[in-house]
């Protein structure tokens, strides 16, 4: 029985979450969407692996 207490809290949470609208920062969404950083454009790590799954890719289907 002793739900009601906890039902609130999460309403109380979920109803926090729904309305809430942080500040959007939209130069920085213009900048990931064009690919641009502000590391002046260098390769990242995660750049690095997406090159090294193509490569991965061409060796493995070699193989069966």
């Amino acid at each position: 029985m002793g739900r009601g207490r906890a039902k609130a809290k999460q309403t109380k949470v979920a109803r926090e979450l729904k309305y809430y609208s942080p500040d959007t920062d939209l130069s920085a969404l213009e900048r990931e969407l064009h690919g641009t950083s502000q590391g002046g454009g260098r390769a990242t790590s995660e750049d690095r692996d997406l090159e090294d799954e193509d490569d991965y890719g061409q060796w493995s289907s070699g193989r069966r």
